[in-house]
């Protein structure tokens, strides 16, 4: 009888020891994004970003996520993100930081400098690296109560659509052209071209009624959101790949967050920037053949007309830099370790917007 206690003792005991060691806690958390679900970024935060993360928790049993995703403007519109996160609208969000730039001026570091890379890979690895390097990035960020994770890159290169045939930048002369944020400066250099700020759900609406001749977007969201139908003339200048998307977490949320768990979010959106980005460019070409497929028309710009498209622009990144500098933040040195990234991986810009000789 007493080895038999003895016996259901130790049991009990060892029971309560391996308890906790086994026990999992679930931390939920809210994503919130204004855009559809379909939107290339969103739909690989669904299938990419959140599984990744849940097999790294899994490892060790420790936590794992309730996720309560939002999308499509359920909680927010597409420029109320980086405002729903400060709030605690949202945990998580994708900000759109093109819409922000008064909030975050230095994210605008790749749209400050067109003509430079077509590449989304490239450009996103250059911009996080800057992020991580220069902690005003991250301030920025920081002063909207939230915490920086990783910068996304979701679009190969901007392009030109239009609702009449375009063959030049002349054919640009004169007419509206809808953009979202810094990539409205490009049109600066062409006499007569007017910016109308819009964003990507608006551009079909915006061209279809007349209200712009053009749109400045990528392929891929060319074909997510059916702009053929309104704009089947491409002009393909290779404006140049830019950082638009923002990974952040509310701080307060952030701070609550045991140390594994932040980690296994630190790691998987450095995961996700270079998936984003890579899909980017593997759906690049495809993406420019089911618009031709669709009735589309792509004419290339030659290399001699992108050049004078650049050289005619006032030097925005250097206005962008000052304005850093103005402000005690490290713009110009920002601007130079860019350039020389995207110079270090192969890439020959048409214009050298940190040469102080470049200024217009």
């Amino acid at each position: 009888m007493l080895k038999t206690l003895k016996g259901a003792g130790l049991g009990l005991a060892l029971g309560v020891l391996a308890g906790p060691a086994l026990a999992t806690e679930t931390i939920r958390a809210g994503v919130i994004d204004g855009y559809p679900a379909r939107a290339l970024w969103v739909q690989e935060f669904t299938n990419f970003f959140i599984p990744e993360v849940d097999k790294r928790l899994a490892e060790t049993g420790n936590y794992k996520m309730d996720w309560q995703e939002n999308y499509g403007g359920t909680i927010v519109k597409p420029r109320g993100v980086l405002e729903g996160i400060k709030l605690g609208l949202g945990d998580i969000g994708i900000v759109t930081t093109i819409f922000h730039n008064s909030k975050l001026p230095s994210q605008a570091i790749a749209a400050a400098t067109p003509f430079v890379a077509a590449d989304a890979r490239a450009v996103a690895k250059a911009v996080d690296e800057i992020a991580k390097e220069f902690p005003a990035m991250q301030a920025e960020f920081e002063e909207q109560n939230q915490v920086y994770l990783a910068t996304g890159v979701v679009l190969d290169t901007y392009q030109v659509f239009s609702r009449e045939p375009v063959s030049s930048v002349a054919d640009l002369e004169g007419d509206k052209v809808a953009g979202a944020g810094m990539n409205l400066r490009y049109l600066e250099g062409i006499e007569g071209a007017a910016g109308v700020r819009g964003g990507l759900t608006d551009f079909y609406n915006m061209v279809q009624t007349g209200l712009v001749d053009h749109a400045l977007l990528w392929p891929e969201a060319a074909a997510t959101f059916k702009i053929s139908e309104v704009a089947p003339y491409m002009l393909r200048a290779d404006l140049g790949a830019v950082n638009s998307k923002t990974i952040t977490v509310n701080k307060d949320y952030w701070d609550g967050l045991p140390e594994e768990v932040k980690e296994a979010l630190q790691e998987v959106a450095v995961l996700y920037r270079d998936h984003v980005a890579g899909i980017a460019m593997d759906r690049a070409q495809e993406s420019r053949d089911a618009y031709v497929a669709a009735g589309g028309t792509i004419t290339e710009l030659s290399a001699e007309q992108r050049k004078a498209w650049a050289d005619a622009m006032p030097n925005i990144a250097q206005e962008w830099a000052k304005g850093l500098d103005d402000a005690g933040q490290p713009g110009t040195e920002m601007l130079k370790a860019y350039m020389a990234k995207l110079k270090d991986a192969g890439f020959e810009p048409m214009r050298d917007w940190a040469d102080d000789a470049a200024m217009n």
